[in-house]
């Protein structure tokens, strides 16, 4: 039994070694993320569950594939990437002073069998001035980023607090992750202390 990170995220692949998961496989999925007139709790489910078994049906069958999708809502609107530097800016002006969302869909697949679930964060940014905004944008740090902030890079410095649990905004809500990973048989407690397996 194998572990498949159903993602090309760098940083959901730093946290699943942070807990000491090292022995796990990387396969992106590539799938469309055409969400309708769902609640943000049903979409990223549903993009994360699209992800996975996009995975699953290349990967083996004892095979636990992960996947996991992040939106970030202001004022219930959600907003994706940004498409350039000026899209990010206009991001970043609408969130400045304000609370938003963001929302982390997980999905879990092993031979016909899933497991999906939601986590939401509120995000509270201070007010940002023209110039902090231009100068985080001219990093190219928001272009990849939903939201056009990465809150474990230096968008950090924009946040005053949050309500909820800090690692859904990185993308993967470790929490209920370790939760979900024992009912399939990870139990991160069994792993030895190089966490060379994922699996028992």
């Amino acid at each position: 039994m194998g572990l498949i990170l159903a993602s090309a995220s760098p940083r959901r692949r730093e946290l699943l070694c942070m807990l000491g998961l090292k022995d796990f496989k990387v396969i992106p999925a590539d799938t469309q993320e055409d969400t309708g007139p769902l609640s943000p709790e049903e979409a990223v489910c549903q993009i994360a569950l699209a992800k996975a078994e996009y995975v699953a049906s290349c990967a083996g069958s004892d095979d636990i594939v992960l996947a996991a999708d992040t939106l970030v809502y202001l004022d219930g609107v959600p907003l994706g990437k940004p498409r350039d530097a000026s899209e990010a800016a206009d991001m970043l002006n609408r969130l400045s002073g304000n609370r938003h969302t963001v929302y982390t869909g997980v999905a879990l697949l092993q031979n016909g069998r899933r497991a999906t679930f939601a986590e939401k964060t509120d995000v509270f940014f201070r007010a940002l001035s023209s110039r902090e905004i231009a100068s985080y944008v001219a990093t190219g740090e928001p272009l990849d980023k939903a939201g056009a902030y990465g809150a474990q890079g230096r968008g950090a410095v924009f946040i005053e607090r949050i309500e909820g649990d800090f690692f859904t905004v990185m993308g993967l809500p470790l929490c209920r992750l370790v939760t979900a990973l024992q009912a399939f048989g990870i139990d991160l407690a069994a792993l030895p202390a190089d966490g060379t397996k994922a699996g028992n």
